[in-house]
């Protein structure tokens, strides 16, 4: 054998045993498209702002809509009640909620979570100096809990009460909850006045536990105006939470939080030990969450300006993007049901079902 042929052979051989790892490993993406006809609305009602999306165990989808910013006198007098509820196919179920006897309702609508028990929980966001019209200057520092009938069963915290992150006793304008099946315990993304994660029992209202970004001791900084960083250095980010959005605990039992203002989603422990984070900082990254539906929930949904971003779980990293054509973008809230469809509640560019068509080879 030649020297060329001898380098020619060897070549060739390292070739090949290179060719498999430089391989990236196939990745299925889901395909999506709007369904323009969903919801089919009562004529004799209209919706506020669409603030988030929960399904139940029947696959029903509950809408938590702002009623107070219907603002013209015509449109106000026809505002449907905060909780609707819908079928897949976009027809109405029912309706209710509102002021009551023996609960405080929030001002500002925020997030809806249905919990495995079936009962129905809710959050706001109003903040005192946001003057906003029609709404009572007061912050909405508790969580409510109703049947799915809207039959008042526990309120933790109380309107306009909270001393703080210190604080065990009040939320301070609660983004996102989800009750963790597993450990039922409520878990609470208390992030617009409050910089923490805190859980409570979902029975009794008990408080647990508390954490902060990375693990770590929650920072009060209560303000109701939005800061965005006016720019993002290289690396981990903020040692503090800066509006804790939205959360969901995967059925692995790790808990996402779209820690929205520093555009990043952090993973921990349901005890509070950090795991893991992905960031995004040249768009506005980690605005909602939401799992794909198959049963690893392999995908994380992130909203994220005009998009949804689909993050992979096992590397957390960003495996493409969910735009079909005529979507709102990344929304307020988003919520999946058993089928794969998505739902976004875009809060002032109204709401959307997107269909899941097909998973597109990659």
């Amino acid at each position: 054998m030649t020297r060329a042929t001898l380098g020619l052979f060897v070549t060739m051989v390292l070739l090949a045993g290179l060719a498999p790892s430089a391989q990236s490993p196939a990745i299925s993406l889901p395909v999506f498209e709007v369904d323009k006809g969903w919801p089919k609305m009562p004529p004799k009602w209209k919706t506020g702002d669409p603030s988030s999306f929960a399904i139940d165990a029947q696959d029903n989808v509950w809408l938590l809509h702002r009623p107070r910013t219907l603002l013209k006198p015509e449109d106000a007098k026809m505002a449907a009640p905060p909780v609707m509820v819908f079928d897949g196919a976009g027809a109405f179920i029912k309706a209710w909620g509102g002021a009551g006897t023996g609960y405080e309702w929030p001002e500002r609508e925020h997030a809806i979570h249905i919990d495995p028990k079936g009962f129905v929980w809710i959050t706001g966001n109003n903040c005192p100096t946001n003057g906003i019209q029609g709404v009572r200057p007061v912050a909405d520092d508790q969580i409510v809990k109703f049947t799915q009938e809207g039959k008042f069963v526990l309120q933790i915290g109380k309107s306009n009460q909270s001393k703080g992150n210190a604080d065990t006793a009040n939320v301070h304008r609660a983004g996102d909850l989800q009750v963790h099946p597993q450990t039922n315990e409520l878990i609470v993304a208390d992030g617009y006045g409050n910089t923490r994660v805190i859980v409570f029992d979902p029975d009794t209202g008990a408080f647990k536990r508390m954490w902060g970004a990375f693990g770590g001791q929650p920072v009060d900084d209560d303000s109701c105006a939005v800061r965005t960083p006016k720019e993002f250095p290289a690396g981990d980010g903020p040692k503090i939470f800066n509006t804790v959005h939205a959360l969901r605990v995967s059925k692995d039992g790790l808990v996402y939080v779209a820690d929205r203002e520093n555009r990043r989603v952090q993973v921990f422990t349901p005890a509070g030990k950090y795991v893991n984070q992905v960031i995004k900082t040249d768009t506005p990254f980690a605005r909602d969450l939401a799992f794909s539906a198959d049963p690893e929930q392999r995908f994380l949904y992130v909203g994220n300006g005009d998009d949804i971003q689909i993050v992979d779980r096992k590397s957390m990293r960003i495996a493409g993007a969910i735009k079909p054509a005529g979507a709102v973008g990344g929304g307020h809230h988003i919520a999946t049901d058993s089928k794969g469809n998505l739902y976004v509640a875009a809060t002032g560019m109204g709401m959307q079902k997107l269909v899941l068509r097909s998973a597109s080879g990659r």
